[in-house]
């Protein structure tokens, strides 16, 4: 007769030894424990530093808005003093803070243990924030956005050495995306950004990982800043037939523009011609000089003066606005750029872009002034950054304009392949270049 199996499967007998074959494998003192904890401390201290920096940034903007309101030729002669002294303590003292922030981060997922002390070493984004915040005292035409994501990953990789665990590239793009999530109050951005920027080959086991710090931060920040919309609840809408022509516009001149920029930015960053040869001898007399630049348009216009919010909510909302905003804030925004200050793009990018929206308005009079303006907003980011889904998220998520989301896919779309067609290169890989293996002393800035 056959022996009949137990009516109940059999269990392991849990022994001492077991138990602690289990502790050091999952418990408190185990590699594995270890790396969720510095995830997890690291995306908190995120959300507060995101919050800290953004509200820092903002402060530092209403000071130099009442300062420019005050002694209104005064930025005639402290915007250029200031890009001239800001390039210099940048060259001298922290030459791995210069420009967006986001290269930095690509550039260190090559090494990243060796990257905690260069590229996103903590004295490293300790001076690109104090340094960002005094170029926005300054009038610079720079965003907050990119230096968040050089701080983020700075942090995670500090909270990894704390404890003692080894530091993969995957968790500066979990650190970076995390704080572009915080900084615009953007989860969904944030993921996409890390998948289409930030990692150059985005592995599967790496998605838990950037969700998990996306949400914590993001989660920390907005209990920290509130519950808000970057742009205000515009919902924007409009009628598929006005989309069919309106998308494929912005989208070419979005991209023209757009891969202008980074043509202009690369070429200044990366190229051998007489100009870029003389800025480089001459970097702190070049960085005045675009100083001048910057403050000329600002006393000129009153309107090109840091980030741009301001002007680029007013316009999403249908406040008319000069049509040479577009041409000026770019002009202002490159001149930044190229000086070799640190400071971001995103921001202002999304400024000029309403700018182009703006004129665009003009060609559809007939259509929502709103929609025109994302759309505008949406092209002309996807052809800087080539990255046309964080285009697309990030708007949607700043205006919660979900229902033109499908002209913004194909505006977004349209800009990125018109974009490649004027700068082959994507901006940011080609920036991340001028760090590799954390050197400090090549290109403009940027």
């Amino acid at each position: 007769m056959a022996e009949q199996s137990p009516p109940f499967p059999s269990f392991r007998k849990w022994t001492p030894s077991r138990y602690r074959a289990l502790l050091r494998a999952q418990g408190p003192g185990s590699v594995k424990f270890r790396t969720r904890l510095a995830i997890l401390i690291g995306a908190v201290a995120i959300g507060l530093a995101a919050t800290v920096f953004a509200e820092a940034a903002d402060a530092a903007g209403e000071v130099f808005t009442h300062f420019s309101h005050r002694y209104h030729w005064a930025p005639l002669v402290v915007t250029p003093l200031l890009f001239a002294g800001l390039v210099w303590i940048t060259r001298r003292f922290a030459p791995l803070a210069r420009g967006s922030g986001i290269p930095q981060v690509m550039a260190a997922q090559a090494d990243p243990e060796r990257a905690t002390g260069g590229l996103v070493s903590i004295r490293t984004v300790v001076a690109k924030a104090g340094l960002t915040l005094a170029a926005v005292l300054g009038g610079a035409s720079v965003g907050r956005e990119g230096p968040t994501v050089q701080i983020a990953a700075a942090i995670m990789g500090l909270t990894h050495r704390i404890l003692g665990v080894p530091l993969r590239g995957a968790v500066l793009i979990a650190g970076g995306a995390a704080g572009v999530a915080a900084a615009f109050n953007t989860p969904l951005a944030g993921l996409l950004f890390a998948i289409e920027e930030l990692a150059s080959a985005y592995e599967q086991k790496v998605t838990l990982l950037v969700i998990a710090a996306i949400a914590i931060a993001g989660m920390v920040a907005q209990s920290a800043q509130g519950d808000y919309v970057y742009f205000g609840l515009i919902g924007a809408h409009m009628p598929i037939v006005t989309a069919l022509v309106a998308a494929p516009v912005a989208g070419i001149v979005g991209g023209l523009a757009g891969g202008g920029f980074a043509r202009l930015m690369l070429m200044m960053a990366t190229g051998t011609n007489r100009v870029t040869r003389w800025s480089r001898q001459r970097p702190i007399l070049f960085a005045a000089l675009c100083g001048v630049i910057v403050a000329g348009l600002g006393v000129g216009t009153g309107l090109t003066w840091g980030t741009g919010y301001g002007a680029a909510r007013a316009m999403i909302v249908g406040v008319d606005a000069p049509l040479w905003f577009g041409p000026a804030k770019f002009l202002a925004t490159l001149s930044t750029a190229v000086a070799g200050l640190p400071g971001g793009i995103f921001a202002p990018s999304l400024s000029v872009g309403a700018g182009l929206g703006n004129l665009l308005r003009s060609v559809f009079p007939d259509s929502p002034a709103s929609a025109i303006v994302i759309l505008g907003m949406v092209g002309y980011f996807a052809g800087v950054v080539r990255a046309p889904l964080t285009a697309v998220i990030i708007l949607s998520e700043t205006t919660a304009s979900r229902g033109l989301m499908l002209p913004m896919f194909a505006t977004a779309f349209i800009a990125d392949g018109v974009s490649q067609l004027v700068c082959r290169e994507k901006l940011y890989h080609g920036l991340s270049r001028t760090f590799a293996m954390g050197r400090g002393d090549e290109g403009v800035g940027r």
